[in-house]
């Protein structure tokens, strides 16, 4: 007697649409979890936010941001210590020009050197422009 071969790949599909099914169902839970823990993580960053506000004035977040930016978007050009890679050194730029001089130059990019502008905007300009300003 022969046996059928179709029950072997009727029995791998019917296992496999279960494994699908729970691993559905634990997914859903998974992603109920990460939610709630998303939302304690806002909660918790809002009161960061609002007992930094009363506590100082700002000036040494203010710097650490502005370094922080730069690493995040000027860093891979200027270098991570202000070097220079492919593009000019800014390790004593505050001696050269003043933080509206350097917001300037942010926002207008500096085409003698490639720089195109607008590649930081708003107040991480300003925190840039400020923190850039105190390299001596």
């Amino acid at each position: 007697m022969q046996k059928n071969p179709v029950i072997p790949y009727a029995l791998i599909a019917g296992i496999g649409i279960l494994l699908v099914i729970v691993v559905s169902f634990v997914g859903l839970n998974q992603e109920e979890a990460i939610q709630e823990e998303e939302n304690g993580e806002e909660q918790g960053e809002q009161q960061d936010d609002q007992s930094g506000d009363t506590e100082d004035s700002g000036e040494g977040e203010t710097a650490a941001n502005g370094e922080e930016v730069f690493q995040n978007n000027c860093a891979s050009c200027h270098g991570q210590d202000l070097s220079g890679t492919s593009a000019p050194a800014l390790d004593t730029v505050g001696s050269k020009y003043s933080q509206e001089e350097i917001e300037q130059i942010i926002a207008d990019g500096f085409p003698d050197a490639g720089m195109p502008g607008g590649l930081i905007q708003g107040e991480d300009a300003e925190a840039v422009a400020q923190w850039l300003s105190e390299q001596q």
